[in-house]
């Protein structure tokens, strides 16, 4: 790809999972990846399994601190000039299988701090830079969930963040038309990660059991959000939605 129409890209929660995947498909689709989270060893991995041929930039951040984002962006800008895509995609799922009367402060605020606040601070960061930037315009895509819709047992933290992803998604849609900033979500059911580990050995179910769970390769995911990438600024998905064909979700009752 030439060098001057090369696309440049941050993805937060890069170091493992979903993040990884990403940033893969994206450099081997050409891009230059700024890749970010919270241990410079997991990037690394990260850079070091899209080869030596990829532009992949290891920049150690914590999304929930305002000043480790703004310096996330300031690299960027130090080392590409612009930025094309954000995949806001670092969060963490908190407390598992804690009932809703016993989960804590800090607990709560962990969860939401990383999910939303830090969703925020970095669409903000790469909302300034691309409204600012010469061409104008830019993509953002959120990281949602199947939890943006429904819930799990004893996930209320995880689910109220996912939730208020969807209307941070909405509101940086409008406010992001005239500069053509353009943001769209993912909400992903059962990608095999580390964070799902559990639904192959079973986890609790809306009617009190236990029950194993389908999965899908997060390499799937990575597909459509790179789809979602490669489109012109005139077009968006806004939402969509990729799951394991057979989970639990669709005929819920």
């Amino acid at each position: 790809m030439d060098e001057s129409t090369k696309k440049i890209a941050v993805v937060t929660g890069a170091g493992s999972g979903i993040g990884r995947s990403v940033a893969l498909a994206l450099a081997a689709a050409g891009w230059s990846v700024a890749v970010a989270g919270r241990r410079t060893e997991p990037l690394e991995q990260t850079a070091a399994a899209a080869g030596s041929d990829a532009d992949v930039l290891c920049v150690p951040a914590d999304v929930s601190d305002p000043d480790d984002v703004t310096a996330l962006f300031e690299s960027v800008r130090a080392r590409y000039g612009r930025l094309d895509l954000l995949f806001n995609n670092a969060g963490t799922f908190g407390p598992g299988g804690v009932p809703l009367e016993d989960i804590t402060y800090e607990a709560w605020r962990s969860v939401v701090d990383v999910n939303l606040t830090g969703a925020f601070l970095c669409a903000q960061a790469a909302f300034r830079q691309m409204r600012r930037q010469d061409p104008q315009g830019g993509r953002i895509i959120n990281n949602g969930s199947i939890s943006a819709h429904v819930p799990r047992p004893h996930s209320i933290a995880y689910t109220a963040t996912k939730h208020a992803m969807t209307g941070l998604t909405k509101s940086l849609s409008l406010d992001g038309r005239p500069y053509r900033i353009a943001c769209g979500q993912i909400d992903i059911g059962n990608a095999a990660t580390e964070m799902t580990e559990r639904m192959q050995t079973g986890i609790l179910q809306a009617n009190g059991r236990l029950a194993v769970e389908p999965v899908m390769d997060a390499a799937d995911v990575a597909r459509t959000v790179l789809h979602m990438a490669q489109l012109p600024l005139e077009a968006n998905v806004q939402f969509a939605t990729v799951m394991a064909t057979s989970m639990p979700y669709i005929g819920r009752g």
